[in-house]
């Protein structure tokens, strides 16, 4: 059953916690419960980019840092959807990170273990690893906070684990299930709470991206499962293991291309392969990069013509035909690297917001700004940490 919850309680007892890790040496604006201060917040793209031990914001168009945070040696970041915010994922949970103002606000969603967010049909979804609790916001209401969290719609997990939910726009609620055993599926909840479909074909289920028409696909060891207008359809790897864990979408395309695995015993955290998924044909193809070109989950994002791009191994960013799979061009923007030794480690991601890709480098402590309409670098800046996690906000 879902239910109302108000934060306003909860958001500052948790702000207490987090008081003593939370600073703003670079900030210059009044905190966010100043409404005058919310009114002159500066509209731009901003990028923002953990390191061990905190948080930067940068300018999206020069690549200036306007602002620098104290926060958790490891911290995850998400889009909050709304143009102004970034979730700071840390042990107590969802923290909001302000980027137009720019501010590390002491407002947090209270997690035990803050999952994955997603951003579909102006709701905010967050999920609670150590619940499975679904926690979902209206995103407009997220644009405009006065200093305490807007109510939030709370759908009780049954059984916890590592897993991930999504709210079409019609209220159909589509969320995975899983336990201490593994995780196997999804289910499939209307708008007053009751299931109405499910599917416990997709073993390891892991990731979402929500594609044209709100169908949504998941990704299993064996393939993926897309739900599409009531009806749940398992696609099957061409491998016995072919695992695929998350989703690169352009929500105006059918196509959705994911990460691939074909070896279960391979070491490290490098992918050679991608999947390529077809929502509207109920189809996955699996496309090998050329020789020497290898990736992490970090290194896909989609962009504006629903290319998708990809940082490779080689050092080169290659935009990708969601088609076919074959790369159209490609631009050498970092240095080659090698796969991190630790999934948390870091190593080369990419994030768009708008017409522009934002490539970080840890081995140079830089990031490169690439306008993917012209196919050039248009910036690359020094930066004084090193760089793990993105997000871009525009």
């Amino acid at each position: 059953m879902k239910r109302t919850l108000q934060f306003g309680a909860l958001a500052g007892a948790a702000a207490l916690v987090l008081a003593g890790c939370s600073s703003s040496p670079a900030a210059t604006s009044s905190p966010s419960g100043d409404a005058s201060a919310e009114a002159s917040a500066p509209a731009g793209p901003r990028v923002a980019l953990g390191y061990e031990g905190g948080v930067l914001v940068l300018g999206g168009e020069e690549l200036e840092v306007i602002g620098d945070f104290d926060s958790e040696d490891f911290i995850r970041l998400n889009s909050a959807g709304d143009g102004r915010h970034v979730m700071v994922t840390t042990s107590e949970g969802f923290q909001l990170l302000d980027v137009q103002q720019p501010e590390l606000t002491d407002l947090v969603v209270p997690a035990a273990a803050a999952g994955h967010v997603v951003v579909h049909g102006g709701k905010t979804v967050l999920y609670d690893d150590a619940t499975s609790d679904t926690t979902i916001f209206d995103t407009a209401d997220l644009a405009q906070l006065d200093g305490t969290l807007p109510d939030a719609e709370v759908i009780p997990g049954v059984e916890a684990h590592h897993g991930v939910s999504v709210e079409l726009e019609d209220g159909t609620l589509l969320t995975t299930v899983g336990g201490e055993a593994g995780r196997t599926g999804i289910r499939v909840l209307d708008a007053d709470g009751a299931e109405v479909a499910s599917n416990a074909d997709c073993p390891g289920v892991h990731g979402e991206g929500t594609a044209e028409g709100e169908r949504v696909v998941f990704g299993c060891e064996n393939g993926a499962i897309i739900y599409d207008g009531g009806e749940i359809t398992k696609v099957t790897s061409p491998d016995s293991y072919g695992r695929i864990g998350n989703a690169f979408v352009a929500e105006d395309s059918p196509l959705v291309v994911m990460d691939y695995k074909d070896d279960p015993d391979a070491e490290g955290y490098l992918l050679r392969n991608i999947a390529l998924v077809d929502t509207e044909a109920k189809s996955l193809t699996k496309v090998a990069l050329p020789a020497g070109v290898e990736y992490t989950f970090r290194g896909i994002a989609r962009g504006p013509a629903g290319e998708a791009v990809l940082i490779g191994t080689d050092g080169s960013l290659h935009w990708i035909d969601p088609a076919t799979g074959g790369i159209t061009k490609s631009l050498p923007v970092v240095d080659p690297w090698e796969g991190p030794a630790e999934w948390q480690a870091p190593h080369p991601a990419v994030k768009v917001a708008g017409d522009i890709a934002y490539v970080t480098d840890p081995a140079d402590s830089e990031l490169v700004a690439v306008d993917l309409t012209t196919g050039e670098i248009v910036q690359t800046v020094k930066l004084p940490h090193v760089p793990n996690e993105i997000a871009a906000v525009s």
